[in-house]
């Protein structure tokens, strides 16, 4: 009898001490990041961690191109405006772009309100293969469709609807001639193409780069330089961070 009773101490022991370890594993499980698992691993929480806040996704406030720019009838600017400190490349020659005063007669959003603010833009790295998986896995139905794997895709999320109204064609072609990855000691990668998509939550502007012009990690830093219509928009992507399982995606 008494040897009955401890087995079945010994027993609650040892389940007890399974219980504990599944508990502390379970819990050591979700406290992983969204780099530490594999894909198939990734809950929901992750995919949309890596689309809002991940080294191949950018928020960014554009300016305004000094095209837009205009003085008053008076022949003087307006003193209502705003300016974005210059960032620029440490050491180097490529910069970011400093701020420009805001006329109010050409606020992107509302040409008659002094008071409305830029957009906040999301630039996202689309052809990298953890920003692919996360939209599937988030069924992000905004996301662009890529028809190949031979260039590099830059979406742009979050531009007014009304800058993208008419043409779409001449806009994508205005779109093509003025944006560009930079490099440090290197020539541009233009892009191939352009797409403007229309969405339900708000147009995505899309720049297709060719894998010809291979980026490795040596590159160290890659700068989306564009414009959309009335907004310039500079933003830098490092190649130390763009990396998963060991392997730099873009």
């Amino acid at each position: 009898m008494l040897r009955k009773c401890r087995l079945s101490v010994q027993l609650r022991v040892f389940v007890l001490a399974l219980t504990t370890l599944s508990a502390a594993g379970l819990i050591w499980a979700e406290d992983l990041t969204w780099k530490d698992k594999q894909v198939a691993e990734w809950s929901d929480s992750d995919a949309k961690q890596v689309l809002a806040d991940s080294p191949w996704v950018k928020s960014t406030t554009p300016t305004l191109t000094k095209s837009s720019q205009s003085s008053n009838p008076l022949g003087q600017r307006s003193n209502i405006g705003f300016g974005i400190p210059g960032m620029g490349f440490p050491g180097g020659g490529m910069g970011r772009r400093g701020g420009m005063g805001q006329n109010p007669n050409n606020n992107p959003n509302n040409q008659n309100d002094p008071n409305q603010k830029l957009p906040m833009l999301t630039l996202r790295w689309e052809s990298a293969m953890p920003v692919r998986e996360a939209e599937l896995k988030a069924r992000d139905v905004n996301a662009p469709t890529l028809e190949d794997e031979d260039h590099y895709a830059i979406a742009v999320y979050g531009v007014p609807v009304t800058m993208t109204n008419g043409d779409s064609k001449k806009l994508a072609d205005d779109c093509k001639k003025n944006a560009a990855l930079k490099r440090e000691g290197k020539k541009d990668i233009k892009p191939s193409s352009v797409q403007v998509l229309r969405r339900e939550d708000g147009p995505v502007v899309v720049f297709l780069f060719p894998r010809t012009k291979e980026i490795t990690k040596d590159d160290r830093r890659i700068e989306f330089d564009a414009q959309i219509s009335k907004l310039t928009l500079t933003e830098s992507f490092y190649l130390e961070d763009m990396t998963f399982q060991g392997k730099t995606e873009l």
